[in-house]
């Protein structure tokens, strides 16, 4: 691999990193209640940068100088790290263009994406945090997120990637990966509703909900709770049946049952996790973690996904291709 594509990849695991991290203190802030913390944007109380000091001549601030920090340094990775380096990543594609175009393309759909993202997380403020708004925020991010991996991925060509596999895999695998991704989305996405709503401890016990297989659901946190809970169970089956897809193919695909290996541990894990926000009552770790594992699965289903498209017959190599050892060069007009 060149290591002008080399330093691409790294700066844009950089990227990645700090989105992967802007999500998980998202989940801080709501765990903390401090998505209001700076009711204004993109200022906080008037202020670029507040300081216990300049706070101090605010009147009537209800949160303290730690959840104003959080909803701050939110906004300071998105600001300063994940949205230059996210534009520095596509014009850097778009001049590799020649070489490779799949980075581009997807550098510039997370630029418009990142776009987005800042405009929702304006509305997010001006809408006082409302669930609709928190968990489209998180979806979003998400999807530039999944625009980074995209880059990153694609950045290698399938020969000299260490992340792509190149087996040939059956045309459905690529659909069903899709499918499972957007519902691993939704999940999150359900996820989030469903914390903003103050419905986490909705059902009190797990896996049951209060004892009940299905819960009464004239409730609207309960039947928000367990909605949460569904979508996260169909998930799960659902990966497990990738899974095992990915096991009897693994002779002939190694890459898609390596691929699926990773993402059912990551499932299992998650699920512990699960478990743990309600036996611990929601502590503020656990939140994050669970979130966090939640985009780890999601990320690791996008990786999947971009294998499965980047498989054999769809590289786009520029110029000749060398002849192998004792073959001659086709003559030009064959």
């Amino acid at each position: 691999m060149k290591p002008s594509i080399r330093r691409f990849r790294a700066v844009t695991g950089i990227a990645i990193v700090a989105t992967f991290v802007l999500i998980v203190l998202g989940a801080v802030i709501r765990a903390t209640n401090s998505g209001l913390s700076c009711p204004d944007w993109p200022h906080c109380y008037g202020f670029w940068v507040p300081t216990p000091a300049k706070l101090a001549t605010v009147p009537g601030i209800d949160y303290t100088f730690t959840q104003v920090m959080y909803e701050w340094v939110h906004r300071f990775i998105a600001g300063i790290i994940v949205g230059p380096l996210t534009l520095i990543l596509a014009i850097w594609a778009l001049v590799m263009r020649r070489e490779n175009l799949r980075p581009a393309l997807f550098g510039i759909a997370a630029l418009a994406l990142l776009l987005v993202q800042g405009l929702l997380g304006g509305l997010t403020v001006l809408d006082r945090n409302s669930p609709w708004s928190v968990a489209v925020h998180l979806s979003n991010a998400q999807l530039v997120l999944a625009m980074l991996i995209g880059m990153y991925v694609s950045a290698g060509r399938p020969a000299q990637s260490a992340l792509v596999w190149t087996e040939p895999v059956a045309r459905g695998a690529r659909l069903a990966v899709f499918a499972v991704a957007l519902l691993a989305l939704s999940t999150i996405a359900a996820g989030a509703m469903m914390a903003k709503n103050g419905a986490s401890l909705a059902c009190s016990t797990w896996p049951l909900c209060d004892g009940a297989v299905v819960p009464p659901l004239d409730d609207p946190l309960i039947a928000l709770h367990f909605t949460h809970r569904v979508l996260a169970g169909v998930t799960a089956l659902a990966i497990l049946g990738l899974f095992l897809w990915a096991r009897r193919t693994r002779r002939r695909a190694p890459g898609f049952a390596r691929d699926m290996h990773r993402t059912i541990g990551l499932v299992a894990l998650q699920v512990g996790v699960g478990a743990a926000v309600i036996f611990l009552q929601v502590p503020v770790w656990t939140a994050a973690t669970h979130q966090g594992m939640g985009v780890l699965v999601l990320a690791s289903l996008v990786v999947t996904l971009l294998h499965l498209a980047f498989g054999p017959g769809t590289a786009v190599p520029r110029g000749r291709p060398e002849p192998a050892a004792g073959q001659a060069m086709p003559a030009r007009g064959a």
